[in-house]
């Protein structure tokens, strides 16, 4: 069981989010959902928020793993812009999934974006914001010894060597452990739901701009009428 929880189960969730966005891109090119000039200015909104909220959290927390020693938090100062970056990410990621998701889950939209998995990531997003505050504040974890670098920081690093460590997960807290069951199944069935396209959506059409303009010094080529 401590294998298939902590070995098995991550490695899968990242298969899953690799061969997903593949077959997302050769699927739907990722336009399952796109904010496009028919889209509710409320949802344009929410998708440019929660763009730049999961940005800021993802590297506030990318961050705090690199920087954190084994069992302790970075320099003071640092970590307090962490924190601070954080807290702002998940404050415009929150209200942005807010206008995306509730007036199609509460209405009836013209057309069939909310998919069953669609459903479920609301609460998904719910479930990591309050996981991630409970082990803010553990009263256990303090600047000595700092759990979450003692427990899932250690463990998601040691995926990525040849000696996987699940005994950092099977020894920590529930609250730990809820948290990295989390963040896999998030990771998993993130290539398969709306978010996915509205993170991959300017990529892609950065990537489609690009491809269309002209080679340098060499004019655009006029369509005839």
């Amino acid at each position: 069981m401590m294998s298939v929880l902590w070995i098995v189960l991550p490695y899968s969730a990242l298969l899953s989010f690799i061969i997903g966005h593949f077959w997302r891109y050769r699927h739907d090119r990722f336009g399952w959902y796109s904010t496009g000039p028919e889209t509710d200015r409320a949802q344009r909104i929410g998708g440019h928020a929660f763009r730049v909220g999961m940005a800021g959290m993802i590297a506030a927390r990318l961050t705090d793993l690199l920087v954190s020693g084994p069992n302790s938090h970075p320099d003071n100062t640092f970590y307090v812009v962490i924190v601070a970056v954080e807290v702002c990410a998940v404050v415009v990621a929150t209200v942005g999934a807010v206008l995306l998701f509730v007036p199609d889950m509460i209405g009836s939209p013209g057309r069939p974006v909310i998919s069953p998995l669609d459903r479920i990531t609301f609460p998904m997003l719910v479930a990591g914001l309050l996981t991630r505050v409970a082990i803010k504040f553990d009263p256990n974890s303090s600047e000595n010894g700092y759990r979450t670098a003692e427990t899932l920081f250690t463990w998601f690093r040691s995926l990525f060597t040849l000696h996987p460590n699940p005994e950092a997960m099977v020894h920590a807290p529930f609250i730990y452990q809820a948290r990295g069951l989390v963040l896999m199944l998030f990771v998993a069935i993130w290539p398969y739901t709306r978010l996915a396209s509205i993170l991959a959506e300017p990529v892609y059409w950065l990537i489609r701009r690009i491809r269309s303009e002209p080679p340098a010094g060499r004019p655009r080529e006029l369509s005839t009428p």
